[in-house]
């Protein structure tokens, strides 16, 4: 186990699911192997898809991939599904739907559980990328649950995100007002040849007129149209992704939303470590206490919020003394 890092970083495929199974169940040694892997991580192109229910984005994956394997690229996938309520396990199955790369090693393909996680992706999902990111993947796409409006964590994750629409939904475009609009880089409008197409992609063409935030920006966001009936923009949309790629390096905004990404997975590790610091300072009987107490009003939850902090605080001073250490009386 102690060459898990050596052999992924060689392109092990074995070593590189290895680790994602030991991310995925919170092993106590897989923040180790992280660490180590930081270094060799930033090549990869973090594409993101996002988008409604039922838009066509697994189809519309399948295709990219299709068309970059043609170009010879290694591409890594993280599908998020959503959560089984029996197993926790991810019931839709985007590797059963891209059973053509199955054979393929260049294309390593991964289905994670949202677990109720709201944001679209999985917890441990930027940790997967990176995984994928130190074995040579380029670019590593994710896929997200399909939830809406609540998909904004893929801004998190991604240097590139493509946002689906597909003709015919009625509320995507209303949808998009509300803040999915802040998101893209990219619009793809899916499912071209159906009814409806032309005038989804001018109304989003539409909208981006009337974004005073991005109107003189310099990247302009494309709007583009897919088929998979008429064969249709997967080499526009690739392209784009592309030109996408080298704005983001050519103007300095890769560097800012790395900052931004770095900034809020430092903060979630911190909430993650300060939730495990709460749980071991009370007891689970201590705390259904404190919460009848706050519902009863008997207590206010401030007073309780700067207890369990000083108590959390005092924990961690203590165990930060070196076990032979005296004090000076």
């Amino acid at each position: 186990m102690k060459n898990i890092t050596k052999r992924l970083l060689a392109g092990d495929r074995l070593a590189l699911a290895r680790m994602i199974t030991l991310i995925e169940n919170e092993a106590p040694e897989a923040r180790g192997y992280l660490a180590e892997l930081h270094q060799h991580t930033g090549q990869a192109h973090i594409v993101g898809v996002t988008g409604s229910p039922g838009a066509g984005k697994s189809t519309l994956v399948t295709n990219l991939v299709r068309e970059l394997r043609r170009r010879e690229h290694k591409v890594g996938i993280v599908a998020i599904d959503p959560s089984s309520p029996f197993s926790g396990g991810a019931i839709l199955g985007d590797r059963i739907r891209m059973m053509e790369f199955s054979g393929d090693p260049y294309v390593f393909i991964r289905s994670m559980a949202s677990r109720g996680n709201l944001g679209g992706l999985a917890v441990s999902t930027r940790d997967v990328v990176r995984a994928m990111d130190a074995a040579g993947y380029d670019p590593v796409i994710i896929e997200t649950v399909g939830t809406g409006q609540a998909e904004v964590d893929i801004m998190r994750s991604a240097q590139s995100v493509l946002v689906v629409v597909a003709p015919g939904m009625g509320d995507d475009i209303q949808a998009i007002k509300a803040g999915i609009l802040e998101i893209a880089d990219i619009f793809v409008v899916s499912k071209a040849d159906k009814a409806g197409a032309e005038q989804t992609a001018a109304e989003l063409t539409m909208l981006l007129s009337l974004d005073t935030k991005r109107k003189h920006a310099a990247w302009r966001i494309p709007v583009l149209k897919t088929s998979v009936v008429k064969e249709q923009g997967i080499v526009e949309l690739i392209d784009a992704i592309a030109k996408h790629r080298i704005y983001l390096h050519e103007s300095g905004t890769l560097a800012r939303r790395a900052e931004r990404q770095a900034r809020s997975e430092i903060q979630n590790l911190v909430i993650q470590a300060a939730t495990r610091a709460l749980q071991s300072a009370v007891s689970s009987e201590e705390w259904r206490t404190l919460l009848e107490k706050v519902s009863k009003r008997e207590l206010d939850p401030y007073s309780v919020a700067s207890e369990l902090q000083a108590r959390i605080l005092a924990a961690s001073s203590s165990s930060s003394v070196p076990p032979n250490a005296t004090q000076d009386t």
